[in-house]
């Protein structure tokens, strides 16, 4: 049985578009919600959801830019927005940024707990688990 009941509503900041680096990003981010939701929020990562298969093609410069703006209207309903920087901050976080900054959106900066033994298993299992892709999400 859970322990939280009144989840905060969270805008989850953390990069995504790399081209090398689709893969440990998207893992990345599956870390970070789980992060957010241990700690009793709930959170939104547009960038997980609409670039999937179906949805919007996040190598397409107008439909990025509709994925982006679609997942900032989400902030009236968040607390905050989590940047999770153990990775930097990329562009479209900024942007993040930037429009929480504006709403007068409280802005949290993150490490991921464990962050170093993330990526070091990360590294071990993505060298070696050749022909094993987290991009199937990405529209061609």
């Amino acid at each position: 049985m859970p322990t939280h009941t009144n989840f905060t509503c969270v805008i989850l900041e953390s990069p995504f578009a790399h081209e090398k680096e689709f893969e440990r990003n998207i893992a990345y981010t599956r870390a970070c919600m789980r992060d957010c939701l241990l700690k009793g929020e709930a959170p939104f990562a547009s960038h997980l959801l609409y670039t999937q298969i179906g949805i919007l093609n996040d190598l397409d410069p107008y439909e990025r830019a509709l994925g982006i703006e679609a997942g900032l209207q989400w902030g009236v309903a968040a607390s905050k927005s989590v940047v999770y920087i153990d990775l930097g901050i990329s562009a479209g976080m900024r942007q993040g940024i930037q429009r929480a900054l504006e709403e007068g959106r409280t802005i949290e900066q993150r490490n991921l707990p464990g962050f170093q033994e993330w990526f070091r298993s990360y590294q071990l299992l993505s060298t070696s688990c050749t022909g094993v892709s987290g991009s199937e999400h990405l529209i061609k």
